[in-house]
């Protein structure tokens, strides 16, 4: 179970601080990110700010002055005197602007994805329906172990992240029904020939690695799947894929107060 540092809620018509909601279950969307450092960076701010806002007008959550909210919600609550290393989650609905911050947990070597077979419903946004994942991920060791969410035999995405799978020195990602993270975005702009493919379960014993990327696991290398025998044969492209996220990470701005 995460351990939170800091959790406020704020009315979306006028910034009046309220009793913390976490907004899980409700109709909006979400974003969460990597801040870090002393003074703080925030890992592709201006990219999770942007795509939040796109994803709330589709939703029919709109105002003008969302962006400087923001900002001014942040810089109320973050300090510039203290050292980072957590997550940030921005949560939004037609009432409510909640965040959150909580401690960042570095992924182990021998990290391993359980299967879960589970429909999130309209899976490209980052919508607040995420009760379903959320009680799943809260019975595992998040250091350890992540869901593989499965739908009609194909895997498409975990509770948290993006997935890679690497065959022959190929990149491949699943075809449809996901959310494409900035980290994945990131990486798609870096490796031009990721390859679009539904992911049959059957044929993962093809693959020697299988890679998440996000801002809660950076970039993960998946030591096994147990219900299948999956297992994890090569480091070559996680390596590769690292060494990407290790640069942008150096070249991250700091955050502007």
């Amino acid at each position: 179970m995460a351990i939170f540092s800091l959790k406020k809620s704020y009315k979306l018509k006028n910034l009046k601080e309220i009793n913390f909601k976490d907004l899980w279950g409700d109709h909006g969307v979400f974003t969460t990110m990597w801040i870090f450092g002393k003074p703080a960076k925030i890992l592709f701010f201006k990219n999770h700010i942007n795509n939040l806002i796109k994803s709330l007008k589709i939703y029919g959550i709109t105002k003008k002055s969302l962006k400087r909210d923001i900002s001014k919600i942040l810089n109320t609550n973050l300090s510039k005197g203290r050292r980072y290393n957590h997550l940030l989650r921005i949560a939004v609905n037609k009432q409510i602007i909640s965040i959150s911050l909580r401690k960042r947990v570095k992924p182990k070597l021998d990290f391993n994805l359980k299967l879960v077979n589970l429909k999130r419903d309209n899976p490209q946004y980052k919508n607040l329906k995420y009760k379903k994942i959320l009680s799943h991920l809260n019975k595992l060791d998040n250091s350890r172990s992540d869901i593989g969410i499965v739908v009609k035999n194909k895997i498409l995405e975990t509770g948290t992240s993006n997935l890679l799978f690497v065959k022959k020195q190929k990149i491949f990602t699943p075809n449809k029904d996901y959310y494409e993270g900035n980290t994945y975005k990131f990486f798609k702009s870096k490796f031009k020939k990721i390859i679009k493919k539904d992911i049959i379960l059957k044929e993962l014993k093809d693959f020697e690695e299988i890679i998440l990327i996000g801002s809660g696991k950076g970039v993960t290398s998946v030591k096994s799947i147990k219900e299948i025998g999956w297992k994890r044969k090569s480091y070559n492209m996680f390596k590769e894929f690292s060494k990407y996220y290790k640069s942008a990470v150096n070249k991250c701005n700091l955050y502007k107060f």
